[in-house]
């Protein structure tokens, strides 16, 4: 309907490349998602890097003082672009879930970097179809920073990197 606003699945597309077509809207909905994950990332961050106990986590510990720095950087370029497609930046974080066990907060780091990746990679091929070619490559640099905490995380906890890969995308 004309000027009721639309939620973010309403509407898509699959393109020939797997991408999903939306509107701008929807993009800046999205972009909003992202953002919200992006202040539950440095409120994790700031916490966990606090209250990780045992020697073990101590390097860990370090390098999450770190991430919360990045992802607020990833905040700021974020809010910036949804600021540029016209939206406004949401103000209300993802919720965030503590332990008092050390390696399960570090799985909730990873579990959310996983979904991070994944929404990440999707909104760059949705900005692509929609021809936002620029914000499609700031959100690739966040990428690799991403993809790198993944792997702080994943090794800190002694796993493999998971594969965050779609079945769209191995198509």
């Amino acid at each position: 309907m004309k000027g009721v606003p639309q939620s973010p699945a309403t509407d898509k597309q699959t393109q020939s490349n797997g991408a999903t077509q939306l509107t701008r809207q929807q993009l800046i909905a999205l972009l909003n998602e992202d953002l919200a994950r992006e202040y539950q990332a440095i409120i994790a961050y700031v916490a966990y890097s606090q209250v990780l106990k045992g020697a073990a986590f101590m390097t860990i510990a370090d390098e999450l003082e770190v991430h919360a720095g990045e992802e607020l950087q990833h905040a700021l370029l974020i809010s910036k672009q949804i600021d540029y497609l016209g939206g406004t930046p949401t103000v209300s974080p993802k919720p965030v879930k503590m332990s008092d066990d050390s390696k399960e907060l570090l799985r909730f780091d990873l579990e959310n970097e996983n979904e991070t990746i994944r929404n990440y990679r999707e909104r760059v091929r949705q900005c692509e179809v929609l021809g936002e070619y620029a914000l499609a490559e700031h959100i690739r640099k966040i990428l690799v920073d991403e993809q790198e905490h993944q792997i702080d995380l994943a090794t800190a906890l002694g796993v493999d990197v998971p594969d965050v890969t779609t079945d769209q995308e191995r198509a």
